[in-house]
């Protein structure tokens, strides 16, 4: 009986990978960790821990490190980098929309027809342009942020009761004073616990008491984001205890709407963000005193349903790191 040999199987060699796509296909997986990151936390409504908060502030940008980990992952032939470079990128997309309501509900009869501007200015450097807007745009409430002595003795002088008789300057030198001018009666009214002063007050527009209030949190410092949580609380609970009458809340948030304290603020129902009602809210705000493409919107004029916001303008001052926020308002009889 004869028998007959099978020829061995020939096993062809492994294809090895470029070494190239495999540093390609890693940087790609890191760019993709990270902005994954940032977008689960802006998806499970978290604002997380450092670097989380710093980087939902300029998260529109996020698509720039997203493409190029797409990028990188299609070059190292990385199959599932790329299905997930591109799911980050549409998840990434898609927050970038514009939140919160985009109309208030004002009803009854126009009462009046008012401007309020916004300003932060940064330790009182920018107090002579301050000044000067003020004089060419002539609002009926102003609101400063970080108006240290000198801000608060120039206002005195160059802008003299005869032209803003009502005002709640509290006098703190650097970024912890604060000043709320007012061409309408006003009654000042508890302060928001902080550590850079947010007055409050009551003003009486055409017949009705409107209770306005002064924003600035403390910023989400890396590491201490403590003192930014608590105080942004504090306003998410001052606009939860407001509601039902027409409320105007103006400043330096230090935060945009993907940060989920600023959009748990806007989800009490009580208040809009006027930029977002006219159609900015990409607009950006901060930082104005240096050249980077890396700029959000932090300074915001939030109103009830009581208003209508008919415009609504980003305006440059020379010396501080915030543009300001004039904001025309009409407010209705309810």
């Amino acid at each position: 009986m004869s028998t007959t040999t099978m020829p061995d199987r020939v096993v062809a060699p492994a294809r090895r990978r470029h070494p190239w796509r495999v540093v390609s296909s890693l940087a790609g997986a890191l760019l993709l960790a990270g902005v994954s990151a940032v977008v689960g936390c802006r998806a499970a409504d978290s604002d997380g821990v450092t670097p989380v908060p710093q980087a939902l502030a300029f998260l529109p940008w996020l698509l720039v490190p997203g493409g190029a980990g797409l990028a990188l992952a299609a070059f190292g032939r990385w199959r599932t980098g790329v299905v997930w470079g591109v799911a980050v990128l549409a998840v990434t997309g898609w927050y970038t929309q514009p939140y919160g309501d985009a109309t208030t509900r004002p009803s009854g009869a126009i009462l009046a027809e008012f401007q309020v501007l916004t300003a932060n200015t940064e330790f009182g450097w920018a107090t002579d342009d301050l000044i000067a807007t003020v004089r060419r745009e002539k609002p009926d409430l102003v609101f400063v942020q970080e108006c240290s002595f000198r801000c608060a003795d120039a206002l005195a002088a160059e802008l003299p009761a005869s032209v803003y008789p009502y005002r709640d300057v509290v006098r703190e030198d650097g970024s912890a004073g604060s000043a709320i001018l007012s061409r309408f009666p006003l009654e000042p009214a508890e302060r928001i616990v902080s550590v850079m002063a947010m007055p409050g007050a009551v003003v009486t527009i055409g017949g009705r008491d409107v209770r306005i209030q002064l924003a600035h949190p403390s910023p989400p410092l890396p590491r201490d984001e403590a003192k930014w949580r608590q105080e942004t609380g504090r306003l998410r609970e001052f606009a939860r205890s407001a509601r039902g009458g027409p409320v105007i809340v103006a400043g330096d948030f230090n935060a945009g709407q993907d940060h989920a304290l600023f959009r748990s603020l806007l989800d009490t129902g009580a208040l809009h963000d006027s930029a977002r009602l006219t159609g900015q809210a990409r607009t950006w705000s901060w930082p104005a005193d240096r050249t980077t493409p890396l700029r959000t919107q932090i300074d915001h004029v939030l109103v009830s349903d009581d208003f209508k916001v008919g415009s609504a303008r980003f305006l440059t001052l020379r010396g501080t790191d915030h543009r300001a926020l004039l904001v025309r308002l009409g407010l209705y009889g309810g």
